[in-house]
């Protein structure tokens, strides 16, 4: 059924779109919050980063846990959706590759901020690792199946192993003297394939 503006009688998918904007911006500032602040970040900084009131952020998430899940997913579904549209914007599948691990990086930096309260007992976390499995492999799997075949990177590497890796290599990502993310530059370069090692 589409929703009609009051007394206009015109639908109002653009107002649709509007909230889901505003969601989308809330969601990174929380984000953004808990990075540099933890998941107890203050709702009031989390307001005034995403430029909304206070009382915006409980209409639509009443509890923090409602909203560290929304963030959680957000950034899936970002990361997740990326996936294919680096594929078919970057000069080559590793360089798709490459900038998509990136992100994946970025995202784990927030996921860590929020691991305390993922490990919590509440209700609303338990299928959310299931959801990461479900969303990222396969969008890894896709680019490295197509660096595989441009004969770019060694074939026996798997999403899930890559993924795993990547993710302990994060682990103690805020230590000053450690750079995780050239570490990670470093793994995903060294899945190029030898000159001559393999299909060309």
């Amino acid at each position: 059924m589409t929703d009609i503006d009051s007394g206009s009688g015109r639908p109002t998918p653009r107002k649709r779109a509007d909230a889901r904007r505003n969601e989308a911006t809330l969601l990174d500032a929380a984000a953004s919050a808990f990075v540099s602040s933890g998941v107890d970040a203050p709702v009031r900084d989390i307001a005034a980063r995403a430029g909304v009131g206070v009382g915006t952020i409980y209409r639509h998430f009443p509890t923090r846990a409602d909203l560290i899940v929304a963030v959680y997913r957000h950034q899936v579904e970002a990361c997740a959706e990326a996936g294919p549209t680096l594929l078919a914007d970057s000069s080559t599948p590793h360089a798709a590759l490459a900038q998509w691990i990136n992100l994946f990086v970025d995202f784990l930096v927030t996921k860590h901020g929020l691991a305390e309260a993922l490990q919590s007992d509440n209700v609303a976390f338990e299928t959310l690792h299931a959801y990461f499995l479900d969303r990222l492999v396969p969008v890894c799997a896709q680019l490295l199946d197509a660096a595989a075949a441009a004969g770019e990177i060694r074939p026996d590497v798997t999403a899930f192993e890559l993924l795993r890796g990547v993710g302990n290599l994060c682990i103690g990502a805020g230590e000053p003297r450690y750079d995780a993310r050239r570490i990670v530059e470093l793994l995903v370069a060294g899945l190029r394939q030898q000159q001559g090692a393999g299909p060309r």
